[in-house]
């Protein structure tokens, strides 16, 4: 079949899914997640295996170390991609709530009520785990998915869609409400960005370029996850030692992922008494810095950094630093440099807390914590389908809730317009 041809039959056949997955009562769906997760445990031995061959011919072009652990599925990673089915079972159903009801002079009463998007085209990197993850938050709340993995992980991906699909339909709900477009050709991806009759929305997760490309090219609605490039800012007051244990979680507790910390900012006051022990603690976890002349003086080990590196998104064990003056050199450096994902200040100032919180424009805005906590899990939302840098629609982690869309559902006892 030609590669259009196949993603329109896919499109038709989740559009049909879509109105029966609207209609479905909350137990059915939660069943539905809780069969996905049992199959992804079940299935353990297998999916590993599919992963391994993926995993092993990404490594045989020279995939970066990052881009591996991106890649990887292991029995734990695969517990947690059935944890995060479990917890969205768990949360409350978005799907005909009431966001806020009123009544006119008139007497008509007029209700706001949650209703699904419909068909979301899905388009993401080589991340095994987001397949589970997007599946499981359209499923609860309502909308079929058609999902394009990168091309890398088409092993993986290809049997995980499956395994859910199989779950969905032994729960009563329809399995064609997940759809795996299981072809590497990039046609693929243009042909679903041309289907607005059949495609809702497109979200699309990978990098810069692509995305960018995706949404210029797309006729359909498109729901940005564009690149993180995250700062955190020790202040002045800063606890040392929170400090050091919030830059240290942010940088190296998972590099390869977008809200992970690419530039320090650190006020000049505090710097001498932080960055020497703080890049020796760095250096331990095995992270390069590049660094501005303030930095390379306290810290001699550092690379002098370009002005290439105040703009990179490295994803690796790489942070560049900067000393800056004070609040608002870092608020000032943040709004030229940064892409509005995440970005975090370090504080005993309450004044400047506030400051910041108001003043950096991003998705998540954090006060003494670590900007990987941005993420649908951690704030409770069971899973996300990305982190939006959009500003329309839903902005930072896309849980089910942003999976919504609401309708007008107006009652009356026969008024007519005047």
């Amino acid at each position: 079949m030609d590669v259009r041809d196949l993603v329109q039959a896919k499109a038709r056949a989740a559009r049909d899914a879509a109105r029966a997955l609207a209609l479905c009562p909350t137990k059915i769906k939660n069943d539905a997640l809780v069969q996905m997760a049992h199959g992804l445990v079940e299935k353990t031995g297998a999916l590993l295996e599919a992963n391994r061959a993926d995993v092993e011919r990404a490594r045989g072009r020279g995939a970066t170390r990052a881009f591996l652990d991106r890649l990887t599925l292991t029995e734990s990673r695969l517990e947690e991609m059935a944890q995060g089915l479990r917890e969205i079972a768990a949360l409350p159903d978005p799907v005909e709530t009431v966001v806020e009801v009123w009544r006119r002079p008139s007497g008509i009463e007029i209700s706001r009520v949650r209703v699904p998007l419909g068909v979301v085209g899905f388009i993401y990197e080589s991340r095994p785990n987001v397949t589970a993850d997007a599946a499981g938050l359209c499923v609860k709340s309502g909308n079929a998915v058609i999902l394009r993995g990168g091309s890398d992980a088409i092993d993986s991906n290809t049997m995980i869609a499956a395994v859910l699909a199989k779950a969905v339909e032994k729960a009563g709900a329809p399995a064609d409400a997940i759809q795996f477009i299981d072809t590497t050709d990039r046609e693929a991806v243009a042909a679903l960005l041309d289907l607005p009759g059949l495609v809702d929305l497109i979200i699309p997760r990978g990098g810069e370029e692509f995305v960018r490309w995706v949404a210029e090219r797309s006729r359909v609605p498109v729901l940005k996850h564009d690149k993180g490039l995250v700062h955190v800012f020790v202040d002045a007051s800063a606890d040392p030692a929170m400090a050091v244990q919030i830059v240290l979680n942010a940088k190296a507790q998972r590099p390869s992922v977008c809200n992970a910390l690419e530039t320090l900012l650190v006020h000049r006051e505090i710097a001498p008494r932080l960055l020497p022990s703080l890049a020796a603690r760095l250096a331990e976890a095995g992270v390069e810095l590049r660094g501005c002349p303030r930095t390379c003086a306290l810290v001699p080990s550092t690379r002098p950094a370009t002005d290439a590196d105040w703009d990179t998104e490295y994803l690796d064990l790489i942070l560049a630093v900067l000393v800056v003056d004070d609040l608002d050199a870092a608020i000032a450096h943040i709004g030229r440099h940064g892409t509005g994902l995440a970005e975090a200040i370090v504080t005993n100032d309450l004044g400047h807390a506030r400051r910041f919180t108001r003043e950096v424009d991003a998705a998540a805005v954090l006060v003494n914590a670590s900007t990987r906590l941005v993420d649908g899990a951690q704030f409770g939302m069971g899973a996300e389908m990305g982190i939006s840098t959009s500003r329309v629609h839903a902005r930072g982690p896309v849980g089910v809730r942003e999976l919504t869309t609401t309708k007008f559902v107006v009652v009356g006892d026969g008024q007519v317009r005047e």
